[in-house]
């Protein structure tokens, strides 16, 4: 057996290339006592991936020059000679961008195919609907009536907030990048309204679907749409601030917000979240949005890429826009 890996080369600037990576085919080993081999399926393509090729303090360290490039990832025991896992079965973890994985156990988790599909584990019951969860839930805190705005409204994070907004009982408006996702936020995920920030300032579209204000802000992309909906906030309004997709790439220093006065003229809060801090809690989530899928209430869209030799290139969909749904690579 081979296994098909990337390692970080180097510290992108601006953009991630294919040259700030370094391929590699080597062969696989037998796991030792102990230990199982995982081959991977299907990895996990994110925004946050951006950020851990960055040097210097964040909320978990970055990938080293010369390391596999951290990456969560769905997949099934080939071998083991560990006492909790056994050939066939299925686990999540985060071990990386590679075909093939020897773990010691720690940090994978069991999943069950025949409850769904393997790339749903990857998004509404994985990293992303967690960080929907708790980030609108215990962040958020919505109440029934109130009005929820999501950036990134049919993204992986965002397509699974709206619809939970909507089943507790609040308005839910979404903000996306053309008319094919805004029509799938609002058609699809029951989105109250959609504004698409491609045809221009969204300012507009905020007064016209927000009349009374923004309750619950949650923000995956900060910059110029954050600073729009800080001009709506209602008083006591929340902020959740789970991701800035629009600086990522910057090659300049990070833009804060301008309107950040109206926290204090309406009384708001802003919070970050990192889903990470919620992790004694995952199964309560998963139970959950298990049985709102049973229901009916809760679905998502994944947007499957095969090959792991196009891992470079695919990873950019997430910055052009391109991705339609949870963004996945297939391996083989």
């Amino acid at each position: 057996m081979i296994n098909k890996l990337f390692k970080l080369a180097a510290r992108p600037v601006g953009m991630a290339k294919r040259s700030d990576f370094t391929y590699e085919e080597v062969p696989v080993r037998e796991p030792a006592e102990g230990e199982l081999l995982v081959k991977v399926h299907y990895i996990s393509l994110d925004p946050a991936m951006r950020g851990w090729m960055n040097p210097g303090k964040s909320y978990i360290r970055p990938v080293e020059i010369g390391e596999i490039m951290r990456a969560g990832t769905i997949g099934e025991v080939v071998a083991s000679r560990h006492p909790q896992f056994h050939v066939g079965d299925y686990v999540s973890g985060t071990q990386g961008v590679q075909s093939y994985a020897i773990s010691d156990g720690r940090g994978l988790v069991k999943v069950d195919p025949r409850l769904a599909p393997l790339p749903k584990y990857l998004n509404v019951l994985g990293m992303p609907g967690m960080t929907a969860y708790f980030g609108l839930l215990e962040v958020g805190q919505p109440k029934p009536g109130e009005t929820v705005v999501v950036s990134a409204a049919a993204g992986a994070v965002g397509q699974i907030v709206g619809q939970i907004a909507k089943i507790k009982g609040c308005k839910a408006v979404g903000i996306a990048g053309g008319a094919e996702k805004c029509d799938f936020a609002v058609q699809e995920l029951g989105y109250d309204a959609c504004i698409d920030y491609k045809r221009g300032p969204i300012f507009p579209g905020l007064a016209q679907n927000c009349a009374e204000g923004v309750d619950v802000y949650f923000d995956n992309v900060g910059g110029d749409i954050l600073d729009a909906v800080l001009a709506r906030l209602r008083m006591r309004a929340r902020v959740v601030i789970c991701g800035a997709i629009s600086q990522y790439n910057n090659t300049t220093p990070i833009a804060g917000p301008k309107n950040y006065l109206s926290l204090l003229v309406n009384r708001a809060r802003m919070e970050g979240i990192v889903v990470f801090d919620w992790a004694s809690r995952y199964a309560e989530a998963a139970q959950q949005m298990g049985q709102w899928m049973a229901e009916g209430k809760l679905k998502s869209r994944e947007d499957v890429v095969q090959g792991i030799e196009t891992f470079p290139e695919t990873l950019l969909k997430l910055f052009n826009g391109e991705n339609f749904g949870k963004l996945v690579l297939q391996v083989a």
